[in-house]
Protein backbone atom coordinates (compact mmCIF):
# COMPACT_ATOMS: atom_id res chain seq x y z
CA UNK A 1 0.00 0.00 0.00
CA UNK A 2 1.81 3.32 -0.75
CA UNK A 3 1.46 5.65 1.78
CA UNK A 4 -0.96 9.32 0.98
CA UNK A 5 2.13 11.72 1.75
CA UNK A 6 4.38 9.65 -1.22
CA UNK A 7 1.08 9.42 -3.17
CA UNK A 8 0.85 13.58 -3.08
CA UNK A 9 4.30 13.93 -3.96
CA UNK A 10 4.18 11.44 -6.90
CA UNK A 11 1.02 13.55 -8.45
CA UNK A 12 2.51 16.77 -7.50
CA UNK A 13 6.24 15.78 -9.67
CA UNK A 14 3.26 15.08 -13.04
CA UNK A 15 2.85 17.42 -15.94
CA UNK A 16 -0.40 16.68 -15.80
CA UNK A 17 -3.07 18.56 -13.76
CA UNK A 18 -4.94 15.76 -11.99
CA UNK A 19 -8.44 16.70 -10.13
CA UNK A 20 -10.25 14.14 -8.18
CA UNK A 21 -13.63 14.78 -7.26
CA UNK A 22 -16.62 12.67 -5.25
CA UNK A 23 -19.59 11.61 -7.10
CA UNK A 24 -21.37 14.76 -6.92
CA UNK A 25 -18.82 16.09 -8.87
CA UNK A 26 -16.88 18.71 -6.11
CA UNK A 27 -12.94 18.79 -5.62
CA UNK A 28 -11.60 16.43 -2.85
CA UNK A 29 -7.96 16.57 -3.91
CA UNK A 30 -6.00 18.63 -7.03
CA UNK A 31 -2.30 18.18 -7.61
CA UNK A 32 0.16 21.22 -8.08
CA UNK A 33 -0.09 21.24 -12.18
CA UNK A 34 -3.81 21.56 -11.89
CA UNK A 35 -3.70 24.29 -9.45
CA UNK A 36 -1.24 26.39 -11.61
CA UNK A 37 -3.27 25.87 -14.78
CA UNK A 38 -6.50 27.14 -13.06
CA UNK A 39 -4.70 29.34 -10.51
CA UNK A 40 -5.56 30.33 -7.12
CA UNK A 41 -4.56 28.52 -3.71
CA UNK A 42 -5.68 25.44 -3.17
CA UNK A 43 -8.04 25.72 -0.40
CA UNK A 44 -9.90 27.69 -2.65
CA UNK A 45 -10.61 24.99 -4.99
CA UNK A 46 -11.27 22.35 -2.64
CA UNK A 47 -14.85 21.58 -2.33
CA UNK A 48 -15.80 23.95 -5.39
CA UNK A 49 -17.97 21.58 -7.84
CA UNK A 50 -16.10 21.05 -11.07
CA UNK A 51 -18.75 22.99 -13.41
CA UNK A 52 -18.35 26.35 -11.38
CA UNK A 53 -14.19 25.97 -12.24
CA UNK A 54 -14.67 25.52 -16.04
CA UNK A 55 -17.74 27.43 -16.51
CA UNK A 56 -18.61 28.17 -20.30
CA UNK A 57 -17.18 24.87 -21.43
CA UNK A 58 -19.09 22.56 -23.43
CA UNK A 59 -18.17 19.96 -20.71
CA UNK A 60 -19.51 22.05 -17.68
CA UNK A 61 -22.58 22.61 -19.23
CA UNK A 62 -23.16 19.15 -20.20
CA UNK A 63 -22.65 18.09 -17.01
CA UNK A 64 -24.41 20.72 -14.93
CA UNK A 65 -27.60 19.40 -17.47
CA UNK A 66 -27.10 15.77 -16.24
CA UNK A 67 -25.99 15.86 -12.81
CA UNK A 68 -22.89 13.60 -13.94
CA UNK A 69 -19.19 14.01 -15.44
CA UNK A 70 -19.58 14.15 -19.18
CA UNK A 71 -16.43 13.18 -19.94
CA UNK A 72 -16.18 9.88 -18.13
CA UNK A 73 -16.26 7.20 -20.32
CA UNK A 74 -19.07 4.61 -20.37
CA UNK A 75 -18.29 0.93 -20.21
CA UNK A 76 -16.81 0.04 -23.29
CA UNK A 77 -16.62 3.23 -25.02
CA UNK A 78 -13.36 5.37 -25.67
CA UNK A 79 -11.98 8.15 -24.25
CA UNK A 80 -13.53 11.66 -24.66
CA UNK A 81 -11.69 14.54 -24.88
CA UNK A 82 -12.61 18.21 -24.73
CA UNK A 83 -9.88 21.50 -25.64
CA UNK A 84 -10.51 24.32 -23.31
CA UNK A 85 -8.95 27.50 -22.98
CA UNK A 86 -8.10 28.97 -20.02
CA UNK A 87 -7.48 32.73 -18.94
CA UNK A 88 -4.86 33.73 -17.11
CA UNK A 89 -4.11 36.62 -14.59
CA UNK A 90 -0.88 37.61 -15.92
CA UNK A 91 -0.29 35.52 -19.22
CA UNK A 92 -1.44 34.56 -22.58
CA UNK A 93 -4.56 32.06 -22.59
CA UNK A 94 -3.98 28.16 -21.83
CA UNK A 95 -5.33 25.64 -24.05
CA UNK A 96 -6.01 22.52 -21.97
CA UNK A 97 -6.61 19.09 -23.32
CA UNK A 98 -8.71 17.76 -20.80
CA UNK A 99 -10.74 14.47 -19.98
CA UNK A 100 -11.45 12.19 -17.13
CA UNK A 101 -12.12 8.43 -15.82
CA UNK A 102 -14.27 6.30 -13.33
CA UNK A 103 -11.80 5.58 -10.24
CA UNK A 104 -12.27 1.81 -9.34
CA UNK A 105 -13.83 1.69 -5.85
CA UNK A 106 -11.93 1.95 -2.49
CA UNK A 107 -12.71 1.61 0.89
CA UNK A 108 -12.68 4.92 2.73
CA UNK A 109 -11.96 7.20 -0.56
CA UNK A 110 -14.37 9.63 -1.49
CA UNK A 111 -12.77 10.06 -5.11
CA UNK A 112 -15.21 8.76 -7.65
CA UNK A 113 -14.01 10.57 -10.88
CA UNK A 114 -10.18 11.67 -11.85
CA UNK A 115 -9.89 14.55 -14.50
CA UNK A 116 -6.56 15.13 -15.96
CA UNK A 117 -5.75 18.70 -17.83
CA UNK A 118 -2.71 18.13 -20.26
CA UNK A 119 -1.45 21.69 -21.72
CA UNK A 120 -1.31 21.58 -25.30
CA UNK A 121 -0.68 25.49 -25.86
CA UNK A 122 2.89 24.77 -27.15
CA UNK A 123 1.17 22.32 -29.84
CA UNK A 124 -1.47 24.91 -30.66
CA UNK A 125 0.97 27.37 -31.30
CA UNK A 126 3.04 24.84 -33.45
CA UNK A 127 -0.29 24.26 -35.47
CA UNK A 128 -0.96 28.25 -35.64
CA UNK A 129 2.38 28.69 -37.21
CA UNK A 130 1.73 25.72 -39.80
CA UNK A 131 -2.01 27.22 -40.60
CA UNK A 132 -0.02 30.46 -41.27
CA UNK A 133 2.71 28.95 -43.26
CA UNK A 134 -0.01 27.72 -45.54
CA UNK A 135 -2.21 29.94 -45.87
CA UNK A 136 -3.36 33.68 -45.38
CA UNK A 137 -6.87 34.63 -45.14
CA UNK A 138 -8.79 32.64 -47.89
CA UNK A 139 -5.20 32.27 -49.93
CA UNK A 140 -4.13 28.88 -49.79
CA UNK A 141 -0.62 27.64 -51.01
CA UNK A 142 2.80 26.55 -49.51
CA UNK A 143 4.74 26.98 -52.67
CA UNK A 144 7.64 29.16 -52.91
CA UNK A 145 6.19 31.66 -54.94
CA UNK A 146 2.56 31.59 -52.26
CA UNK A 147 5.38 32.13 -49.41
CA UNK A 148 7.00 35.21 -51.00
CA UNK A 149 3.08 36.82 -52.00
CA UNK A 150 2.35 36.47 -48.42
CA UNK A 151 5.55 38.26 -47.40
CA UNK A 152 4.80 41.02 -49.75
CA UNK A 153 1.12 41.09 -48.88
CA UNK A 154 2.23 42.28 -44.73
CA UNK A 155 5.02 44.67 -46.34
CA UNK A 156 2.42 46.31 -48.37
CA UNK A 157 -0.55 46.34 -46.23
CA UNK A 158 1.70 48.41 -43.73
CA UNK A 159 1.47 50.98 -46.14
CA UNK A 160 -1.99 53.55 -47.56
CA UNK A 161 -0.36 53.87 -50.60
CA UNK A 162 -2.92 52.27 -53.41
CA UNK A 163 -1.99 48.84 -54.51
CA UNK A 164 -2.12 47.54 -58.59
CA UNK A 165 -3.02 43.87 -58.13
CA UNK A 166 -2.45 41.90 -61.11
CA UNK A 167 -2.92 38.35 -62.13
CA UNK A 168 -4.56 36.08 -64.77
CA UNK A 169 -8.31 35.50 -64.43
CA UNK A 170 -9.43 32.76 -61.75
CA UNK A 171 -6.02 33.62 -59.61
CA UNK A 172 -7.78 35.01 -56.99
CA UNK A 173 -6.98 38.81 -56.54
CA UNK A 174 -10.55 39.54 -54.84
CA UNK A 175 -8.22 37.33 -52.11
CA UNK A 176 -5.27 39.09 -52.24
CA UNK A 177 -7.11 42.46 -52.21
CA UNK A 178 -9.11 41.09 -49.33
CA UNK A 179 -5.89 39.82 -47.37
CA UNK A 180 -4.08 43.61 -47.74
CA UNK A 181 -7.13 44.97 -45.94
CA UNK A 182 -7.42 42.39 -43.12
CA UNK A 183 -3.71 42.70 -42.23
CA UNK A 184 -3.56 46.42 -42.79
CA UNK A 185 -4.73 49.41 -39.93
CA UNK A 186 -7.59 49.97 -41.80
CA UNK A 187 -8.94 46.56 -41.03
CA UNK A 188 -11.26 47.43 -38.01
CA UNK A 189 -12.96 50.03 -41.28
CA UNK A 190 -14.47 49.06 -43.60
CA UNK A 191 -14.01 46.86 -47.20
CA UNK A 192 -15.72 47.99 -49.89
CA UNK A 193 -15.16 45.93 -53.51
CA UNK A 194 -16.58 46.74 -56.74
CA UNK A 195 -16.56 44.95 -60.27
CA UNK A 196 -15.98 47.90 -62.35
CA UNK A 197 -17.23 46.07 -65.79
CA UNK A 198 -20.33 44.84 -64.39
CA UNK A 199 -21.73 47.90 -65.01
CA UNK A 200 -22.47 50.68 -67.81
CA UNK A 201 -20.51 54.02 -67.69
CA UNK A 202 -23.46 56.11 -66.23
CA UNK A 203 -24.57 53.48 -63.26
CA UNK A 204 -20.22 52.98 -62.43
CA UNK A 205 -20.25 56.99 -61.97
CA UNK A 206 -22.93 57.17 -59.97
CA UNK A 207 -21.78 53.75 -57.71
CA UNK A 208 -18.14 55.49 -57.52
CA UNK A 209 -18.87 58.61 -56.34
CA UNK A 210 -22.57 59.01 -55.83
CA UNK A 211 -25.36 61.00 -56.74
CA UNK A 212 -27.54 64.29 -55.19
CA UNK A 213 -31.32 63.34 -55.60
CA UNK A 214 -32.72 64.48 -58.73
CA UNK A 215 -29.49 64.00 -60.61
CA UNK A 216 -31.19 62.09 -62.98
CA UNK A 217 -33.88 59.81 -64.33
CA UNK A 218 -35.17 57.40 -61.03
CA UNK A 219 -32.79 59.27 -58.69
CA UNK A 220 -35.90 59.96 -56.16
CA UNK A 221 -33.47 60.01 -52.83
CA UNK A 222 -29.60 61.17 -52.87
CA UNK A 223 -27.12 58.62 -52.53
CA UNK A 224 -23.54 57.97 -51.20
CA UNK A 225 -21.15 56.34 -53.54
CA UNK A 226 -18.15 53.70 -52.79
CA UNK A 227 -15.53 55.86 -52.16
CA UNK A 228 -18.00 57.45 -49.49
CA UNK A 229 -19.06 54.19 -48.22
CA UNK A 230 -15.30 53.10 -47.75
CA UNK A 231 -14.22 56.20 -45.89
CA UNK A 232 -11.66 55.18 -43.08
CA UNK A 233 -11.68 51.71 -44.95
CA UNK A 234 -10.67 50.25 -48.39
CA UNK A 235 -12.21 49.91 -52.10
CA UNK A 236 -11.65 47.84 -54.35
CA UNK A 237 -11.96 48.19 -57.61
CA UNK A 238 -11.55 44.97 -60.01
CA UNK A 239 -11.14 45.10 -63.70
CA UNK A 240 -9.93 48.40 -63.34
CA UNK A 241 -8.90 48.46 -67.35
CA UNK A 242 -12.30 48.46 -68.24
CA UNK A 243 -13.37 51.54 -67.27
CA UNK A 244 -13.38 54.46 -69.90
CA UNK A 245 -11.58 57.20 -70.42
CA UNK A 246 -14.69 59.61 -68.99
CA UNK A 247 -14.22 58.06 -65.65
CA UNK A 248 -10.32 57.48 -65.49
CA UNK A 249 -10.42 61.37 -65.75
CA UNK A 250 -12.61 61.76 -62.93
CA UNK A 251 -11.00 59.18 -60.20
CA UNK A 252 -8.01 60.31 -61.30
CA UNK A 253 -8.96 63.67 -59.96
CA UNK A 254 -10.04 61.58 -56.88
CA UNK A 255 -6.77 60.47 -56.15
CA UNK A 256 -5.49 63.47 -56.47
CA UNK A 257 -7.52 65.26 -54.32
CA UNK A 258 -8.80 62.74 -51.66
CA UNK A 259 -12.52 63.98 -52.29
CA UNK A 260 -15.45 63.12 -54.81
CA UNK A 261 -18.40 64.86 -56.40
CA UNK A 262 -21.88 63.69 -56.21
CA UNK A 263 -23.55 63.56 -59.63
CA UNK A 264 -25.57 66.38 -59.47
CA UNK A 265 -23.73 68.46 -56.69
CA UNK A 266 -21.03 71.02 -57.16
CA UNK A 267 -19.23 70.99 -53.60
CA UNK A 268 -16.63 68.67 -52.90
CA UNK A 269 -16.51 65.79 -49.96
CA UNK A 270 -13.48 64.60 -48.34
CA UNK A 271 -12.80 61.01 -48.00
CA UNK A 272 -10.30 58.87 -46.16
CA UNK A 273 -9.68 55.72 -48.22
CA UNK A 274 -7.03 53.27 -49.18
CA UNK A 275 -7.62 52.53 -52.70
CA UNK A 276 -6.57 48.49 -54.36
CA UNK A 277 -7.23 48.47 -58.16
CA UNK A 278 -6.92 44.63 -59.30
CA UNK A 279 -6.95 43.77 -63.42
CA UNK A 280 -6.24 40.79 -65.90
CA UNK A 281 -5.04 43.13 -68.04
CA UNK A 282 -1.87 44.86 -69.07
CA UNK A 283 -2.69 48.08 -68.13
CA UNK A 284 0.88 49.20 -69.25
CA UNK A 285 0.22 48.21 -72.68
CA UNK A 286 -3.05 49.57 -72.71
CA UNK A 287 -1.14 52.78 -72.07
CA UNK A 288 1.58 52.64 -74.81
CA UNK A 289 -2.06 51.98 -77.21
CA UNK A 290 -3.78 55.12 -75.94
CA UNK A 291 -6.54 53.05 -73.93
CA UNK A 292 -5.44 53.68 -70.63
CA UNK A 293 -4.49 57.31 -69.23
CA UNK A 294 -0.61 57.23 -68.14
CA UNK A 295 -0.94 59.06 -65.26
CA UNK A 296 -3.86 57.63 -63.69
CA UNK A 297 -2.20 54.31 -64.41
CA UNK A 298 0.96 55.97 -62.19
CA UNK A 299 -1.08 56.58 -59.80
CA UNK A 300 -2.86 53.35 -59.42
CA UNK A 301 0.44 51.44 -59.84
CA UNK A 302 2.64 52.96 -56.50
CA UNK A 303 2.52 49.54 -55.20
CA UNK A 304 2.42 46.87 -57.73
CA UNK A 305 1.58 43.45 -56.64
CA UNK A 306 1.25 40.08 -59.06
CA UNK A 307 -0.30 37.17 -58.32
CA UNK A 308 1.08 33.87 -59.44
CA UNK A 309 -1.15 31.45 -62.24
CA UNK A 310 -1.53 27.69 -61.05
CA UNK A 311 0.87 26.32 -63.47
CA UNK A 312 4.01 28.39 -61.30
CA UNK A 313 2.32 27.14 -58.41
CA UNK A 314 1.48 23.12 -58.99
CA UNK A 315 3.42 21.83 -55.65
CA UNK A 316 -0.16 24.06 -54.20
CA UNK A 317 -2.32 22.05 -56.42
CA UNK A 318 -2.67 19.23 -53.83
CA UNK A 319 -3.39 21.57 -50.97
CA UNK A 320 -5.84 23.61 -52.96
CA UNK A 321 -7.57 20.77 -54.59
CA UNK A 322 -8.17 19.33 -50.64
CA UNK A 323 -9.66 22.43 -48.96
CA UNK A 324 -11.84 23.09 -52.62
CA UNK A 325 -13.47 19.04 -52.20
CA UNK A 326 -14.16 19.47 -48.55
CA UNK A 327 -15.98 22.73 -49.64
CA UNK A 328 -17.72 21.53 -52.23
CA UNK A 329 -18.89 18.22 -50.39
CA UNK A 330 -20.33 20.73 -47.44
CA UNK A 331 -22.42 22.11 -50.58
CA UNK A 332 -23.51 18.63 -51.32
CA UNK A 333 -24.07 17.57 -48.57
CA UNK A 334 -21.18 14.74 -49.51
CA UNK A 335 -18.94 12.69 -46.93
CA UNK A 336 -14.99 12.98 -47.33
CA UNK A 337 -15.24 12.48 -50.89
CA UNK A 338 -11.22 12.63 -51.67
CA UNK A 339 -9.00 12.20 -55.35
CA UNK A 340 -7.09 9.14 -56.22
CA UNK A 341 -3.54 9.42 -56.60
CA UNK A 342 -4.04 8.98 -60.24
CA UNK A 343 -6.36 11.78 -60.19
CA UNK A 344 -4.32 14.29 -58.07
CA UNK A 345 -1.25 13.05 -61.03
CA UNK A 346 -3.58 14.60 -63.78
CA UNK A 347 -4.78 17.34 -62.04
CA UNK A 348 -1.08 18.43 -61.61
CA UNK A 349 0.18 17.56 -65.26
CA UNK A 350 -2.51 19.99 -66.23
CA UNK A 351 -1.84 23.64 -67.34
CA UNK A 352 -4.80 25.62 -65.63
CA UNK A 353 -5.15 28.37 -68.33
CA UNK A 354 -8.84 29.30 -66.26
CA UNK A 355 -6.48 28.86 -62.92
CA UNK A 356 -8.09 28.13 -59.30
CA UNK A 357 -11.72 29.00 -60.47
CA UNK A 358 -11.33 26.62 -63.02
CA UNK A 359 -9.92 24.05 -60.57
CA UNK A 360 -12.82 24.68 -58.50
CA UNK A 361 -14.84 23.84 -61.52
CA UNK A 362 -13.24 20.96 -62.50
CA UNK A 363 -13.73 19.10 -58.94
CA UNK A 364 -17.51 20.21 -59.31
CA UNK A 365 -17.84 18.39 -62.75
CA UNK A 366 -16.00 15.23 -60.87
CA UNK A 367 -18.34 15.44 -57.77
CA UNK A 368 -21.20 15.82 -59.25
CA UNK A 369 -20.10 12.54 -61.70
CA UNK A 370 -19.20 10.02 -59.06
CA UNK A 371 -21.24 9.00 -56.01
CA UNK A 372 -18.65 7.06 -54.81
CA UNK A 373 -15.80 8.22 -51.86
CA UNK A 374 -13.02 8.72 -54.50
CA UNK A 375 -12.62 10.59 -57.80
CA UNK A 376 -10.99 8.38 -60.45
CA UNK A 377 -9.20 9.54 -63.44
CA UNK A 378 -12.42 8.55 -65.94
CA UNK A 379 -14.26 10.97 -63.41
CA UNK A 380 -12.39 14.43 -64.33
CA UNK A 381 -13.40 16.14 -67.85
CA UNK A 382 -11.51 14.98 -71.18
CA UNK A 383 -9.18 17.93 -71.31
CA UNK A 384 -7.47 17.53 -67.97
CA UNK A 385 -7.36 13.73 -68.51
CA UNK A 386 -6.01 14.23 -71.87
CA UNK A 387 -2.57 16.34 -70.46
CA UNK A 388 0.37 14.37 -70.48
CA UNK A 389 1.32 12.91 -67.41
CA UNK A 390 4.99 13.71 -65.78
CA UNK A 391 7.44 10.82 -65.01
CA UNK A 392 7.26 11.98 -61.67
CA UNK A 393 4.54 13.88 -59.66
CA UNK A 394 4.92 17.38 -58.61
CA UNK A 395 4.45 16.91 -55.14
CA UNK A 396 4.25 13.61 -53.02
CA UNK A 397 0.48 13.84 -51.35
CA UNK A 398 0.43 11.33 -48.53
CA UNK A 399 -3.52 12.81 -48.42
CA UNK A 400 -4.04 11.20 -51.46
CA UNK A 401 -1.65 8.31 -51.85
CA UNK A 402 -3.24 4.72 -51.41
CA UNK A 403 -2.12 2.95 -48.25
CA UNK A 404 0.83 1.14 -50.60
CA UNK A 405 2.30 3.73 -51.55
CA UNK A 406 2.31 6.01 -48.53
CA UNK A 407 5.80 6.99 -47.28
CA UNK A 408 7.47 6.08 -43.86
CA UNK A 409 9.75 7.81 -41.78
CA UNK A 410 11.57 5.19 -41.28
CA UNK A 411 13.20 4.85 -44.33
CA UNK A 412 14.81 8.29 -44.35
CA UNK A 413 18.54 8.22 -43.71
CA UNK A 414 19.26 11.09 -41.44
CA UNK A 415 17.31 13.42 -38.79
CA UNK A 416 16.78 16.05 -41.43
CA UNK A 417 15.27 13.87 -44.11
CA UNK A 418 13.35 12.70 -41.56
CA UNK A 419 12.35 16.54 -40.88
CA UNK A 420 11.52 17.30 -44.39
CA UNK A 421 9.24 13.95 -44.76
CA UNK A 422 8.02 14.79 -41.38
CA UNK A 423 6.72 18.68 -42.49
CA UNK A 424 6.23 17.37 -46.22
CA UNK A 425 3.41 15.19 -44.64
CA UNK A 426 1.87 17.97 -42.32
CA UNK A 427 1.62 20.49 -45.30
CA UNK A 428 -0.03 17.20 -47.05
CA UNK A 429 -2.86 16.89 -44.06
CA UNK A 430 -3.90 20.56 -44.35
CA UNK A 431 -1.85 20.71 -40.71
CA UNK A 432 -3.81 17.59 -39.53
CA UNK A 433 -0.63 15.80 -36.56
CA UNK A 434 -3.04 13.18 -36.64
CA UNK A 435 -3.71 12.74 -39.99
CA UNK A 436 0.08 13.46 -41.25
CA UNK A 437 1.42 10.92 -37.78
CA UNK A 438 -1.19 8.26 -39.56
CA UNK A 439 0.22 8.69 -43.25
CA UNK A 440 4.09 8.75 -41.79
CA UNK A 441 3.43 5.43 -40.23
CA UNK A 442 4.27 7.21 -36.46
CA UNK A 443 2.23 7.96 -33.28
CA UNK A 444 1.43 11.62 -32.26
CA UNK A 445 3.52 11.72 -29.39
CA UNK A 446 6.44 10.75 -31.63
CA UNK A 447 5.80 13.10 -34.28
CA UNK A 448 5.42 15.96 -31.60
CA UNK A 449 8.72 15.18 -29.77
CA UNK A 450 10.37 14.95 -33.28
CA UNK A 451 9.47 18.55 -33.67
CA UNK A 452 10.23 19.83 -30.49
CA UNK A 453 13.82 18.34 -30.78
CA UNK A 454 14.09 20.31 -33.63
CA UNK A 455 13.33 23.65 -32.08
CA UNK A 456 9.38 23.49 -33.55
CA UNK A 457 10.22 26.31 -35.81
CA UNK A 458 8.13 25.81 -38.39
CA UNK A 459 6.67 29.35 -39.25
Amino acid sequence: MIALESLNVFLDSLEEGIIFLDKSRRVVAINKAAQQMIGGRREDVLNELCPSIFSDTDCARACANNARCNLAPKKGMDRVVEDITLKQADGPPLFVRKWATILPAVANSQAYYAIILRNVSHEVQLEQGIKERLQMGSLVGHSPVMQELYDKILRLAASDATVLVTGESGTGKELVARALHDNSNRAGGPYVPLHCAALPEHLLESELFGHARGAFTGADSARPGRFEAAHGGTLLLDEIGEISPNIQVKLLRVLQEREVVRLGENHARKVDVRVIAATHRDIAAMVKRGEFREDLFYRLCILPLHVPPLRERKEDIALLSGRLLKNLCERYRRENVQLSHESLLMLEAYDWPGNIRQLSNVLEYALVHTDKQTILPHHLPAEVRSAPLSDQPVISSFAQEPAAKQHSYRNVNSPDDELAAINRALVEAGGNKAEAARRLGMSRTTLWKRLKSDGADLG
